[in-house]
């Protein structure tokens, strides 16, 4: 079972119905059982950095989130829940982020002719051997919402990038830490194939 973790700050029924669309057992929850029985978890996340600490804070799930991750369990998170496995982000000074890996969030640069945020499609560049992006081809596109973006104090664990403003950091894979900027659930037959790649590592661990 993979469980989608809700707290109240996630676009979370399309990362459902994607993941039975692949035929995975999956559940949206915020049960504590649940999500400790759980062979995967996902963190969506949608909005503002600070708000969604709070409400994952307000949620009490940051401990299961870090139990279940140090135990090796699969992790997937998708936007803004990638960005708060890092440190703190300049859209939300003062709050701290989950701080699992080690990084912090700055909003992408202004550039004469580039729209922020950055919405829309955007071809990406992948790191060789990456399991996430297993059978995907370098330039393929997905699908971004977003205005801030990476910065990572350990530049092996990217594990892809684009270009925007200037090469971001999109992509992170550590151990069992698995994370996207853009939105794999809205980002077609590629999407689909990131997600079936991270939903079959539950199923093999």
């Amino acid at each position: 079972m993979i469980a989608v973790l809700d707290y109240g700050a996630g676009n979370l029924k399309s990362v459902e119905k994607a993941l039975e669309h692949l035929g995975y057992d999956v559940i949206i929850t915020s049960d504590p059982d649940e999500i400790m029985n759980s062979n995967a978890l996902i963190l969506p996340g949608v909005g503002a950095f600070g708000n969604a600490m709070k409400c994952l804070e307000d949620s009490n799930l940051i401990p299961i989130i870090k139990q279940k991750i140090s135990e090796g369990t699969p992790f997937l998170g998708i936007c803004l829940g990638m960005q708060m496995l890092f440190d703190e982000s300049e859209e939300t000074p003062g709050v701290n982020g989950l701080s699992i890996l080690e990084g912090n969030i700055i909003r992408i640069p202004d550039k004469e002719g580039l729209k922020i945020p950055h919405m829309g499609w955007n071809s990406i560049q992948v790191k060789d051997g990456s399991k996430l992006f297993e059978g995907i081809d370098n330039e393929s596109y997905v699908y971004f919402v977003h205005s801030y973006y990476l910065v990572a104090k350990n530049s092996e664990i990217v594990a892809a990038t684009t270009n925007y403003s200037e090469d971001l950091q999109i992509a992170v894979e550590y151990k069992n830490i698995f994370a996207t900027q853009f939105h794999p659930e809205k980002s077609g037959d590629i999407g689909l194939k990131i997600l079936d790649n991270f939903a079959k590592m539950s199923v093999r661990g």
